[in-house]
This record gives C-alpha cells, sequence and structure tokens, in this order.
C-alpha cells in the first residue's frame, strides 16, 4: 500500500513543470547587441536556407538580403514572434480537461470506539454540450489571428528596409549628382566672372550665378548629411549596430525598376481578399463566433460526479453522488448577450479593415499611376537635355559656341538630372506604398514569411 501511495505521488510531481529563472542584464544585452554584424555564421546558414547567399562573405547586399537579415536580426520581428507563441500556447489551455478533485473528511466518534470515521469523496466533472470542442476552436481561431497579425509586423519589417534603403540610394546618388553639378556651375561663374571683366556681361548676372553655386554646394552638403543618417537609420531598422554596416556596399538595383504585375486588377483583388490585416479580422470574427457558441452551450449545465468512501467503525460505506448547476436564476443570458456583441464588434471591424484596405489600395495605384507618367517626363526631358548639351558641344567645337554656352547647356543637364531623380524617387515612394497596401508574393515569398515565423526570437551574436 505505501509502495503505491509513493508511485502515486512521484508520477504527480514527474507531471509538473519547475520554475526555472532567466534574467535579464541590461549590460549583456548591450553588449551582445554589439557583437552583431553581417558576418555571423548563423546569419549566413539562416540565409542559406532561403536561398539569398551567393558568395560569404557577401560583396554586397540587396533588398532582398537585408529583408532578411532584418527577419533574423530586428527586435521588433522577434517581440511579435513572442506574442504569437503566447497566443499559440493558449491552445493548450483551451484544450485542457478539468481535473478531478478529491477531498478528506475524517471524523472523531467520541462514544464508539475506534473514534475515527475515515471519509473520502471524489469530484469527477463531466463538460457537457461540447464545451470543450468549442473552447479549442476559439482559441484555434485567435491563434490564426495573431499568426495573420505577425505577418503584418512582417510586412512592416520589409517595408521599412525597403523605404530606409531607398533613402540611402537617393541620398547618395543625390549627393554624385550635386556634386557635378557644383563643378558645372562653379564653371559658370568662371566663365561669367571673365566676360564681367570685359565688360560683357552684368554684375547682376556674375551674383545670379554665384548664387546658384552656392544654392548648389549647400545642397550637397545636405545630401551628404541625409547619407550619413540614411545608414544609421538602415542599420536601425536591420536591428544592429551602425557600425556593423562600415565598409559595407550595397545594390541598389532593386530600387531602379518599376514592375507593372502590381498595377493588373487580379493584385488588387487578391489584396482585397488576402491581405494579413483582413485575414485577421476575419480569424477575429470566427473566434467571435466560437465565443459565442461556447455562451450558448454553458446554458447547460456541467455534470459533477461525487463517489465517496467511508471507514464507519471498521464498515466500509460505498456513496454515489451527482451534482447539477440548477439554471433557475439565469441561463447564463449576460455572457450570451457579451458574445453576441462582440461577434457584432468583430464584423463591424472585418467591414472597417477591408474597405480600408479598399480605399489604401486604390489611393496608392493611382499615386504609383501617376509617379510612373512622371517619371516617363522626366526621362524624355532629360534625353532632350542630352540631345542639347551634345548640340552645344558639337557646336562649340566649330567655334559656333563659346565655353558659356556649353557649360550652361552642362547645367540644365543636370538640372534635368536632378529632376528625373526627384521623379525616380516618387514612383519608388509609390511603388513602396503600392507594395505595402496589396501584401503581394510577388515583393515577399510566400517561404521567407514562413521563415521568419519559424525562426528563433532569440538569434545568436
Amino acid at each position: 500500500m505505501k509502495f503505491c501511495q509513493l508511485i502515486f505521488a512521484l508520477t504527480l510531481l514527474a507531471g509538473c513543470a519547475h520554475f526555472k529563472p532567466e534574467q535579464i542584464s541590461p549590460e549583456k544585452t548591450a553588449a551582445n547587441f554589439d557583437t552583431r554584424s553581417l558576418t555571423n555564421q548563423n546569419l549566413q546558414a539562416f540565409l542559406e536556407t532561403n536561398h539569398v547567399v551567393a558568395e560569404w562573405p557577401r560583396s554586397n547586399w540587396d533588398l532582398s538580403a537585408l529583408t532578411f537579415v532584418a527577419f533574423y536580426y530586428q527586435p521588433a520581428l522577434s517581440e511579435a514572434r513572442a506574442q504569437y507563441a503566447s497566443v499559440r500556447a493558449a491552445e493548450i489551455t483551451a484544450g485542457q480537461r478539468p481535473n478531478p478533485t478529491v477531498g478528506f473528511t475524517p471524523t472523531y466518534d467520541t462514544t464508539t470506539t475506534p473514534p475515527w470515521i475515515l471519509g473520502a469523496t471524489w469530484d469527477i466533472p463531466i463538460e457537457t454540450a461540447g464545451k470543450r470542442g468549442k473552447r479549442i476552436a476559439q482559441a484555434a481561431f485567435s491563434s490564426e489571428a495573431a499568426k495573420w497579425n505577425f505577418i503584418t509586423t512582417e510586412w512592416q519589417t520589409r517595408s521599412h528596409v525597403r523605404a530606409t534603403l531607398l533613402n540611402l540610394y537617393i541620398a547618395r546618388e543625390n549627393e554624385s549628382l550635386l556634386a557635378r553639378a557644383e563643378i558645372a556651375q562653379s564653371n559658370v561663374v568662371r566663365l561669367l566672372q571673365g566676360q564681367f571683366e570685359a565688360g560683357a556681361v552684368s554684375s547682376f548676372e556674375v551674383t545670379q550665378a554665384r548664387v546658384a553655386a552656392d544654392t548648389t554646394q549647400l545642397l550637397r552638403q545636405d545630401a551628404i548629411g541625409q547619407f550619413n543618417q540614411a545608414r544609421v537609420q538602415l542599420a536601425c531598422v536591420l536591428g544592429l549596430p551602425s557600425l556593423a554596416l562600415d565598409g559595407v556596399e550595397f545594390d541598389f538595383s532593386e530600387l531602379k525598376k518599376l514592375p507593372l504585375a502590381l498595377t493588373a486588377p487580379e493584385i488588387r483583388r487578391a489584396a482585397v481578399l488576402n491581405r494579413a490585416d483582413i485575414r485577421a479580422a476575419l480569424a477575429e470574427y470566427a473566434a467571435s463566433q466560437s465565443a459565442l457558441q461556447l455562451e450558448i452551450a454553458k446554458q447547460y449545465p456541467d455534470v459533477h460526479l461525487n463517489p465517496g468512501y467511508e471507514l464507519d467503525q471498521t464498515d466500509n460505506k460505498w456513496s454515489l453522488g451527482l451534482t447539477v448547476d440548477l439554471p433557475v436564476l439565469n441561463q447564463n443570458q449576460g455572457g450570451i448577450a457579451e458574445a453576441k456583441a462582440k461577434r457584432a464588434e468583430a464584423a463591424a471591424h472585418f467591414l472597417t479593415v477591408q474597405s480600408g484596405a479598399i480605399s489604401e489600395i486604390d489611393t496608392a495605384l493611382a499615386g504609383y499611376d501617376a509617379a510612373l507618367q512622371k517619371s516617363a517626363i522626366a526621362k524624355n526631358l532629360l534625353s532632350d537635355l542630352q540631345k542639347q548639351l551634345e548640340s552645344t558641344r558639337s557646336q562649340a567645337k566649330l567655334g559656333e559656341a563659346d565655353a558659356l554656352a556649353v557649360a550652361n547647356a552642362e547645367s540644365s543637364y543636370y538640372t534635368g538630372v536632378q529632376n528625373q531623380l526627384d521623379a525616380l524617387t516618387k514612383a519608388q515612394q509609390a511603388l513602396g506604398a503600392l507594395e505595402d497596401a496589396v501584401q503581394n508574393p510577388l515583393t515577399l515569398s510566400v517561404d521567407a514569411i514562413r521563415t521568419a515565423q519559424e525562426h528563433s526570437s532569440r538569434p545568436s551574436k
């Protein structure tokens, strides 16, 4: 008997979880953050898993590779992944069956020996009306909603990487362009100064040229500052210290493309039906449906079996009890009313999210179409300015145009290059907004999403 009791006690202890403290040290986490880099071997393995590593260490980093770097390092994504895991753990809770209970009721009888009457009762709960299944369904739908909310965070991470990389590219191109424009305008100032000294032009024309040159110089300094800021912002979005990007070469080729596939009607329709926030809202509505079913099921009381045993003056007495709640004061009307209201709220939320997505997609489509047209006009203008510059240079060789005309043509050409760069910037920003609106696998594959979901929330150094 004692042996059986020991086995029973050990079985209970073996099934118990034990607390293991995990301390967080701000000094250690800060030091670990500073050691993050783009040469991490674990990062290499993660990239190879996603088929984005052609060589190691990489000679340059493009948008696709940097997106996976953010998936690996970004703390906000790790936090979202942990929140998703927390919601998924609730499915275990929902599926648990209620434990039986046991109670001991020893009684002392002062009139008859032996004086002690040993008694024990059990309570074995039995859920009715399929409550456990409905509870599991509600938890599963809540987990589905959490998954789509996590995917929304992934899209936001990818969007932030693209936006900061675009800022870095535009700042670099702008600085390079302004450096060339500064040289061209300096030539204009030098030539006008010579003509002024010869009495051919007024001082006003020289001053205007100097103001334009000085303005270009100031703009170039701004571009240098913007480049440095964009570099720091990119490191932040990637979850890296800024020093990790020292000496890193970037491939901006993906930011020079303006695809037309995202403007197709079927892409819009797919986005309206399958955007992450829309799917999350739909799952939340399904969870509210299950919650209402569960509250309706609670109208039917659970059954509690209450077997008992009593050792009464050497007599073995067994009893069998049955306990059932009597739904006479309420039939769970309050819980049902709340669940119905929450289902109506979830339905209204879904319609709000979907209509907002439709509006966002249509706005982004209109903006991208306009940006494409402007980019095409700027390209044609630059082509005309290029022809004008070549013609002026040819005339100068023939003695039909002077050096000042060539310098002015060069200055106009660089103005056209600046206009084209501005148009490209607007088009790429509009493309980013459109990609965010449609959340299409053309811009982030399903495999990429799945890998980011499964990646450990604690990447190695």
